[in-house]
């Protein structure tokens, strides 16, 4: 097809929105390893689950054979609030690099929270509503998740209490603000208002928090109060199939002109973005069908992939949780206070460390100071704010684009644009003034964490 057919954005009509999930463990051969009881090291059953989670949303966690499943009508109405959500065709990057590759990037952030999370979060506030509660408990990094819930929350006239990493809620306090006003209670967490809370500032007096942290935080409340249960914004496989609508849409856009993605690049916190945006590309590498190129692209700060250790962890500092076999920098680790809060998770989901130590996907890190220069790069081409997580897969991209126009290749690159940056500008202030740093954490502090993991 003609190059010039192919439109700055590329919008669906809203009867082509997915109508089922893609549940990509169902096509995986090495499954991943299930999460395990921390008392008996046993994997995890629907009814050691109950106390914690949704039993609709436990059901789709232990699922890894039916590759669809049907989005719920209601959830599908609430999606056409802000979905299809548009694939761009980044021309005006293109143009500035000068490359010969062809860029492409889904953008998640064209709804009031400002990204990605909302495709999750309103499932589970609706199942959470089916189910009869009153409320659900959860933690956020850098807000975006909470915010995103809140307003699921509202949707749905359900309670919402939100432990928030005491960094970015000092930081970010415009989205705290945003939670407030869809009715949200947030806590900076490590906080005084649990009994993890306060053993976790007794052990690290002055810290500024971590989503582990804030994770123990949640689930202690959500298991003290009937009526409630945690969600979880990331890392579970229930975040993974929701968000597949990311990668279904863009799969679909993509195949109306013809396009076949030569790189597929995501940034990775706890993996909900890159596990939604890769998922059927990945059925299909799986399955032989096709073969793409997959970059999760990490902070340096926080490296779970590229220097992390797969084994069995808690998905949390205070160790409630259960075990998920993952790629870990320990459940203790602190990442320093970087900017991109929706990446300081210590571990990766565990469908994703199960593809990626299949060598299905490689990895990436890179440093804050040169993410925020391919943001402002973007920004000032694409006319989009990018926020911090979304501005690592940004930097990637630029990457592969400038290996091109080295080789003269034409690749064709996509990228997920995950959410904005407007809520981020202490972070922009720090670049633009020349006070950002770049922590990176050394071997020993690194082994001093893998050290403390449990004996599986």
């Amino acid at each position: 097809m003609q190059e010039k057919t192919i439109p700055y954005k590329i919008y669906l009509e809203e009867e082509e929105m997915p109508k089922a999930w893609y549940n990509l463990r169902a096509d995986m051969i090495n499954k991943p390893a299930p999460l395990l009881n921390p008392a008996t090291k046993q994997p995890m059953t629907a009814e050691d689950l109950a106390p914690v989670f949704c039993d609709e949303l436990i059901a789709q966690e232990l699922d890894e054979t039916t590759p669809f499943i049907p989005i719920p009508d209601e959830i599908r109405e609430f999606y056409k609030m802000y979905r299809p959500s548009p694939l761009v065709r980044a021309y005006c990057l293109e143009k500035k690099l000068q490359t010969p590759a062809k860029i492409y990037y889904k953008f998640e952030g064209n709804n009031t929270s400002g990204s990605h999370k909302l495709n999750s979060a309103i499932a589970q506030a609706y199942y959470a509503k089916k189910q009869g509660l009153k409320g659900v408990t959860t933690e956020t990094g850098a807000g975006q998740w909470g915010t995103a819930l809140s307003m699921a929350c509202s949707y749905f006239d359900l309670d919402c209490k939100v432990y928030m990493v005491k960094v970015s809620y000092e930081q970010k306090p415009f989205r705290r603000e945003v939670m407030r006003t869809y009715g949200a209670s947030v806590v900076p967490s490590p906080s005084e208002t649990t009994e993890i809370g306060k053993k976790i500032l007794a052990d690290h007096p002055g810290t500024t928090g971590s989503l582990g942290c804030a994770i123990s935080e949640a689930v202690e409340v959500a298991t003290k109060n009937p009526g409630y249960r945690y969600v979880l914004g990331s890392v579970l496989n229930q975040v993974m199939l929701h968000q597949s609508v990311i990668g279904l849409e863009t799969k679909t856009a993509l195949d109306k002109y013809g396009i076949k993605p030569d790189i597929i690049i995501g940034c990775a916190g706890g993996g909900s973005n890159l596990g939604g945006l890769i998922a059927p590309f990945m059925g299909e590498k799986i399955k032989g069908n096709a073969d793409y190129r997959i970059i999760a692209v990490e902070p340096a700060s926080c490296p779970s992939f590229t220097r992390g250790t797969y084994a069995y962890d808690f998905c949390d500092t205070g160790m409630i949780c259960p075990l998920a076999k993952m790629y870990t920098l320990g459940s203790g680790f602190i990442p320093s206070p970087n900017h991109a809060g929706g990446l300081r998770f210590h571990g990766m989901s565990s469908t994703l460390s199960q593809l990626y130590d299949d060598k299905l996907m490689e990895a990436v890190s890179v440093e804050q100071t040169e993410v925020f220069e391919a943001a402002e790069q973007f920004a000032r081409v694409e006319g989009i704010l990018p926020a911090p997580e979304s501005s690592h897969a940004i930097k990637v991209a630029i990457d592969e684009a400038m290996k091109c126009k080295e080789t003269g290749e034409e690749k064709t690159i996509v990228f997920g644009l995950t959410g904005t940056g407007y809520f981020d500008m202490f972070a922009y202030e720090r670049f633009n003034d020349g006070k950002m740093t770049d922590y990176i954490p050394t071997d020993e502090e690194i082994a001093a964490s893998i050290a403390t993991l449990p004996q599986i």
